[in-house]
C-alpha cells in the first residue's frame, strides 16, 4: 500500500519515525507532517498565508522514503499532500496520523490535531487511522508501531470502505497481549484548566488542568484503555443532530 503518514507533534517526533520504521519495509511510505509541534489544532487550516514546505532529508536518507515538512497545521500537512502533491496515477491508499505523544480519548478527540490530520484523509475518501499512546504507557512508540503494522490487515474493514478510526494504545496490555475493543467516545474535561500569572505588568493564562472523566462507562474508549485494551472508536465528520432534525421535520 501507499501510506501517507502525518501527525501533530511535528516531523521530528519519535512517534512518526516509529511508524516509518515499522511500515516502510512492507509499504510505500510518504510523510507530510508539520515542521513543529501543533497539538490541539483540530481541523484548523492556514487560510490566505503562504505555507512553507521543505524536504526532510533525515527521514528520506535514513529510510528511502518521500518526506515533507510543512509549515502549517496537521490538517494542512495532509491536505497539502493529497491535493497538491499526490497524482491520480499514484493515489494514497491509507492515511495514518500519529503516533501521538499522549492519549486522544473522549472529548479530547474534538481538539486533537492528530485526529484532524487523519480526518483530511477521510474527507478525501481515503481510509484513515489516528493513533495515540498515553504518555505514561509501559509501551514504547516502537512497540505500538510494530503492533499496528503487524495487525494492520485485520484492522482494515471490508475492501473499498472509507473509514476513520481513532486508536488509543493503553497504559499496559491486558495479559501482555494486544487486544482490541471497539467503543464509543467518552466524556472528559479538565479541572482548574487555567492558571493565571502576571509578568511585566501583563496578565497571562496557561491552559493545563487535571483530568476529570464524567463518562467512562464500560462501552467507552476511556474504560477500554484503563483495562489494558487497545481502543478503537469509529468516527464520522457529519455533525448533524439527526434526532433534533427528525423532531423538527415531524412538526
Amino acid at each position: 500500500m501507499r501510506i501517507l503518514l502525518s501527525n501533530d507533534d511535528g516531523i521530528k517526533a519519535a512517534g512518526i519515525e516509529a511508524l516509518v520504521r515499522a511500515l516502510h519495509k512492507e509499504h510505500e511510505i510518504i510523510v507530510s507532517a508539520p515542521m513543529k509541534q501543533q497539538s490541539g489544532m483540530s481541523n484548523a487550516l492556514t487560510i490566505g498565508t503562504p505555507i512553507e514546505v521543505a524536504r526532510d532529508k533525515m527521514l528520506e536518507e535514513k529510510y528511502g522514503i518521500e518526506a515533507w515538512a510543512v509549515g502549517g497545521t496537521p490538517a494542512d500537512s495532509a491536505k497539502l499532500y493529497i491535493e497538491a502533491f499526490m497524482t491520480k496515477d499514484r493515489p494514497v491508499d491509507l492515511v495514518v496520523s500519529g503516533i501521538n505523544h499522549g492519549a486522544n480519548l473522549a472529548t479530547d478527540i474534538i481538539y486533537s490535531g492528530t485526529v484532524g490530520a487523519a480526518m483530511e484523509g477521510y474527507f478525501h475518501d481515503i481510509p484513515s487511522f489516528a493513533l495515540s499512546l498515553d504518555t505514561a504507557s509501559k509501551l514504547t512508540y516502537d512497540e505500538a508501531a510494530e503492533i499496528f503494522a503487524r495487525d494492520l490487515a485485520k484492522l482494515m474493514p471490508d475492501a473499498g470502505k472509507v473509514f476513520l478510526y481513532n486508536v488509543n494504545f493503553p497504559l499496559f496490555l491486558k495479559d501482555g497481549l494486544p487486544q482490541y475493543v471497539y467503543g464509543r467516545q467518552g466524556k472528559r474535561d479538565y479541572l482548574n484548566a487555567f492558571t493565571r500569572e502576571e509578568r511585566d505588568g501583563k496578565v497571562y493564562y496557561t491552559m493545563a488542568g487535571e483530568v476529570y472523566d464524567s463518562d467512562k462507562g464500560s462501552a467507552t474508549d476511556i474504560y477500554a484503555t484503563e483495562q489494558g485494551y487497545i481502543s478503537i472508536t469509529p468516527l464520522v465528520a457529519d455533525m448533524t443532530d439527526y434526532v433534533a432534525l427528525d423532531q423538527q421535520l415531524e412538526k
